[in-house]
């Protein structure tokens, strides 16, 4: 399979902190799985995708008002109906780790939610799938 890696920037604005004046875990989460939903529509072509599973969530050090944090993504796997991507993110400026995600897996699904086979095996670079070319 050829590499696919997205990376996203977020600044931590103000209203992205949790009582200790650092970035509120619930947001990173969010940012994390709204851009890794976006990823997966673009790779499987489909709209039709939710996200099945997450492993397990490493927050390594705090984020600060004013952070610049860099969300690294890679495809990692397809299945048949499935197709597994990882997540760093990182302080853009110092470097410094604030979460590892080995694995978010999202499910192209039907109408009824029920899983469906997507026949994608390599990841593109693009949005042609979802343009349908």
């Amino acid at each position: 399979m050829s590499e696919y890696r997205h990376i996203v920037r977020k600044w931590v604005k103000p209203e992205d902190l949790n009582q200790h004046g650092a970035l509120f875990g619930g947001r990173l989460l969010q940012w994390v799985d709204e851009e890794a939903a976006i990823i997966a529509v673009a790779q499987l072509g489909r709209i039709d995708v939710v996200t099945r599973h997450m492993s397990e969530l490493n927050f390594v050090s705090r984020a600060d008002r004013g952070d610049l944090l860099e969300l690294d993504y890679r495809v990692t796997r397809f299945g048949r109906t499935s197709m597994t991507l990882s997540c760093h993110v990182e302080n853009a400026v110092t470097g410094a780790a604030v979460l590892t995600l080995d694995e978010i897996v999202f499910v192209s699904v039907d109408e009824a939610g029920a899983p469906v086979a997507h026949g994608i095996t390599e990841s593109t670079s693009g949005t042609e799938r979802l343009r349908g070319r």
